[in-house]
């Protein structure tokens, strides 16, 4: 890179990060813009397992966004407020959107419940994350874990695209883009920016031996609708492949899936009288990406 082309991208850098009037205005339609949007990559078929449909879904392009809120604000409170309330309208919105085109309805609003947590959670991590305009080592310590998350994330990404070309690659390339953009623009001085990748390479190659072949989290609706009470119990015939437990009773029955490894076992669901028989199959879809599949028995 020429001294020139580095001056242009520090003058754009400078300009994202810090130069921008976000008024409380721009913060509300930012957040509108990016649920239509993010509703649109989830609604529209042609979207559906592409690096678009991740917006949905996954952390990498809410960061993003939270970034440039955080970093343009004057003092850490406004950075705490702007960002929790840009999250409080943005995530609900993206459901809200989606309502009339599910097949569930309102009941979609039941994977709400992760996404409302970490609205709670924005507020305290915008408060300490408005320092990383300090440009000093305070800023590398807030910045590392982020760092590892999307050096990661990326690591992932583009496993999926080496399974499946080219599925993945622009979610792989956003996220290896912001280590790099973070860094360039938040760690000032040599010493800060080798720290900051040689925290991100670390966290891939530490992750990627320790992490199993499947680590997947994720709340799911039942494909029979039982309405579950209290008493109910799982029980998996494979406790390797994966545990799985109630997350929710009543007529928003869900159950949580924590799988981690590929595979097909039986999965049974106590309660009371009655019990329910599923085949719980974890699997890669076309696309490259781990899925899990519930099917009466």
């Amino acid at each position: 890179m020429t001294r020139e082309d580095k001056g242009t991208l520090k003058h754009l850098t400078d300009k994202l990060y810090g130069g921008l009037n976000l008024s409380w205005a721009k913060v509300l339609l930012l957040a509108v813009s990016a649920a239509a949007l993010t509703a649109a990559f989830l609604i529209v078929p042609a979207f559906k397992g592409t690096s678009f449909e991740r917006m949905g879904v996954y952390l990498e392009a809410w960061i993003f966004l939270a970034v440039i809120i955080m970093s343009n604000c004057k003092k850490p409170m406004e950075s705490a407020l702007k960002v929790f309330v840009f999250f409080l309208v943005s995530q609900p919105l993206i459901y809200l959107i989606q309502v009339p085109f599910s097949s569930i309805g309102w009941a979609l609003f039941g994977y709400y419940r992760n996404w409302f947590i970490m609205t709670l959670l924005t507020f305290p991590m915008a408060y300490i994350g408005w320092y990383i305009t300090k440009k000093n080592w305070l800023s590398v310590l807030i910045f590392l874990p982020v760092l590892a998350f999307l050096a990661y994330t990326g690591y992932d990404c583009a496993s999926a695209c080496a399974r499946s070309f080219p599925s993945q690659l622009v979610a792989a390339m956003f996220c290896f883009a912001q280590v790099l953009l973070y860094v360039f623009t938040f760690f000032g001085g040599l010493q800060k920016k080798l720290v900051g990748l040689l925290a991100a390479i670390l966290a891939v190659a530490v992750i990627a031996i320790r992490t199993p072949q499947v680590d997947i989290n994720v709340s799911m609706f039942l494909p029979d609708d039982p309405i579950l009470t209290e008493s109910a119990a799982v029980t998996v015939e494979d406790t390797e492949l994966a545990s799985v437990s109630v997350a929710s009773t009543g007529e928003s029955s869900m159950i949580q899936i924590h799988a981690s490894k590929y595979g097909t076992t039986a999965m049974t669901i106590y309660d009371g009288d009655n019990a329910y028989h599923y085949a719980l199959d974890i699997y890669t879809d076309d696309g490259g990406h781990s899925q899990v599949r519930i099917t009466p028995q």
